[in-house]
This record gives C-alpha cells, structure tokens and sequence, in this order.
C-alpha cells in the first residue's frame, strides 16, 4: 500500500517535580501553545490540553511515525527549557520523571476532550494522586506508588 492511514488517540498525563504547584495561571496559556508547538512539529495533532498548577493532560491524535515516548521526551524537555528561561524564576522548573500514556477510540475522543478542559473544576473535588489511581484502575495498569508519586516537598 502506498499510503499509511491512522487513527490514533492518546491522552498523556504528567506532572510538575514533587507536585509543586508551579505552573501560573498568568503563562498556562501561553504554556499550552508552546507544547502544542511541539505536538505539531512531530506531525501529531493537539486535540485538547488542560490542567492545574500541578499537572497537564493533553490529547493528541498521533502520527504514526512517532512514538509515545519520543513525543514526550522531547514535549517534557523542550517546554522544562522554555519555561526556565521565559517565565520561572525562584528556582529550576522540571517535569517528574515518567508520564502516563492511555489510548482511546475516537468514539471517546469528545468525552476525554471535555474531562481535560474541565481540570480546574475537576481539582476542586479531587486530588492528582486520587485522579491518576483511578485513570491507572480505570485502564487496568498495574502500578507500583513508589514509582509514581514522588512526595510534595
């Protein structure tokens, strides 16, 4: 076949180091537009984003050249740049290790949507940690907390 045809949908979630609540309201945005930057030049398409001061969700439909993990390397190390040299000053921002990657039908696709642009009145009811155990249940994944919830400093 001379073409290849995909259709594939991801939904990554990860989080700033130890939980800290660093990311501003004053620069998500604009956060949010640069990652986006970067989801675009792997030829993956943004489909949704959104979180808290402590972590991001994002939702891509996925080019099928590119792997979950490159995309997340380079989207995790390039924005830890941006951020440190745009806008944080106290300190050096960084992402936690790791991120949690799940894959949806495109019959799911505006239900995940919604879920991630609803962050903020999410958070108000439940913590990160609640969150992710129960996305991580939800998905069957067998996890190990040591490895996931590094403590809030």
């Amino acid at each position: 076949m001379a073409n290849t045809y995909s259709q594939i949908y991801h939904h990554y979630i990860f989080a700033v180091q130890h939980r800290q609540c660093l990311i501003q309201p004053d620069w998500k945005e604009e956060l949010y537009k640069y990652m986006t930057g970067c989801i675009t030049n792997h030829g993956c398409k943004l489909l949704s984003i959104g979180g808290v001061a402590d972590h991001i969700h994002i939702l891509t439909g996925m080019n099928p050249d590119v792997s979950c993990a490159t995309l997340m390397a380079d989207v995790k190390r390039s924005s830890t740049l941006w951020i440190n040299k745009k806008f944080y000053r106290p300190g050096w921002f960084s992402w936690q290790n790791g991120y949690g990657v799940f894959s949806y039908a495109r019959s799911a696709i505006a239900n995940v949507a919604r879920y991630i642009e609803n962050q903020v009145r999410h958070h108000k009811k439940k913590t990160f940690q609640e969150e992710y155990v129960k996305i991580l249940n939800d998905f069957g994944v067998e996890y190990d907390e040591r490895y996931i919830f590094h403590p809030v400093l």
